[in-house]
C-alpha cells in the first residue's frame, strides 16, 4: 500500500542518508563512463572497454534503483494495508531515526500517534542522527501534533508493560547482534497490549538489493538461512501470533500480534 501520490512528493524532507547509500553509484558510473568514451575514442582493446562500459551501466542502474525503487527521501510505503487497520491507536516506531516510518505510519494511519524510539547514534548510516531531525521531519509532513520522540534502547525500552497499541521497526533490529534481536523483540511483546499488532520489516535480499547492493554487509545479508524463515521463527518465539508476511522491493515484512 503506497502513500499517496502528494505525500510522496513532498519536498523538504531531511531523513540525512550517507551518500555511501545515495549516491555512492555516480562514482563508477561516471569513472568507467569516462573510460569507456577514451576506448572507444582510442580505440582500446574490445573487452577492456566493454568491461569498462558494463560497470558504468551497473552504476547506472544502482544508482536509478537507489533513487526510483527504494526513494530514500521519501517516507516509506506501507507494505500491508492489514496494519493497524482501524486507523487509530498507540504506535511505537522502534529505532525511528529520522522518520521515515513513523511518517509511514501517520500518513497513512490519520488517527494515529507515534512514539520515535531510538539512541540516535551516529553510526547507523544517518548522519546528524537526531531527535530534531526526526521532529522536523514531522513538521514537514504536517504531523508533529502526533508525533513524540524518545532516547532509548530498544533492547530495553523505557516504556510500561501494554503501553502501546501497536509497533513498527524498519531496518533497525537487524542491525543488532543475534541476541540483541532476541532481546529487541522481547520487549517488543512486552509493551504492546494483547492483541497489539507489531510490523517488522528488514532487508529483503531480492534482485533489487542484489543489482545495488552486490556486496552490502550487516543485516543478515549473508546468512545461510532464508530470511523469511529466520525472521517468522524470531518474532513467534517471542510471543507473537504470525499475520501475514511478504515482500515489497528491497523490503520483508512481518506483521504479527501479541498474545
Amino acid at each position: 500500500m503506497l502513500l499517496s501520490k502528494s505525500h510522496k512528493m513532498t519536498s523538504g524532507y531531511d531523513f540525512g542518508y550517507q551518500w555511501t547509500f545515495t549516491h555512492i553509484h555516480l562514482i563508477p558510473f561516471v569513472l568507467f563512463g569516462a573510460i569507456t568514451a577514451a576506448g572507444i575514442r582510442w580505440r582500446w582493446r574490445r573487452w577492456i572497454t566493454a568491461l569498462a562500459a558494463m560497470a558504468a551501466l551497473w552504476g547506472l542502474c544502482g544508482f536509478a534503483i537507489t533513487q526510483l525503487v527504494f526513494v530514500p527521501n521519501s517516507p516509506m510505503p506501507l507494505p500491508t494495508g492489514r496494519f493497524l487497520a482501524s486507523g487509530a491507536g498507540r504506535v511505537a516506531d522502534l529505532g525511528a531515526g529520522s522518520g521515515r516510518a513513523s511518517l509511514m505510519v501517520l500518513l497513512t494511519r490519520p488517527k494515529s500517534t507515534v512514539v520515535g524510539l531510538d539512541r540516535f547514534a551516529q553510526n547507523y548510516g544517518i548522519v546528524g542522527n537526531s531527535p530534531a531531525r526526526f521532529l522536523a521531519n514531522m513538521k514537514v509532513a504536517g504531523v508533529q501534533d502526533r508525533a513524540e520522540v524518545q532516547t532509548g534502547d530498544m533492547r530495553e525500552m523505557p516504556f510500561p508493560e501494554d503501553s502501546f497499541d501497536a509497533a513498527v521497526s524498519s531496518f533497525a533490529i537487524d542491525h543488532l547482534s543475534r541476541e540483541g534481536e532476541k532481546q529487541a523483540l522481547a520487549e517488543t511483546s512486552r509493551i504492546l497490549k494483547p492483541g497489539g499488532e507489531f510490523l517488522l520489516m528488514v532487508i529483503n535480499r531480492d534482485i533489487w538489493v542484489r543489482i545495488a547492493y552486490p556486496f552490502l554487509h550487516g543485516h543478515g545479508y549473508f546468512g545461510m538461512m532464508p530470511a523469511r524463515q529466520r525472521w517468522i521463527g524470531l518474532v513467534e518465539a517471542a510471543g507473537f501470533d504470525m499475520v501475514e508476511d511478504g515482500t515489497i522491493p528491497g523490503t520483508l515484512y512481518i506483521l504479527a500480534r501479541a498474545k
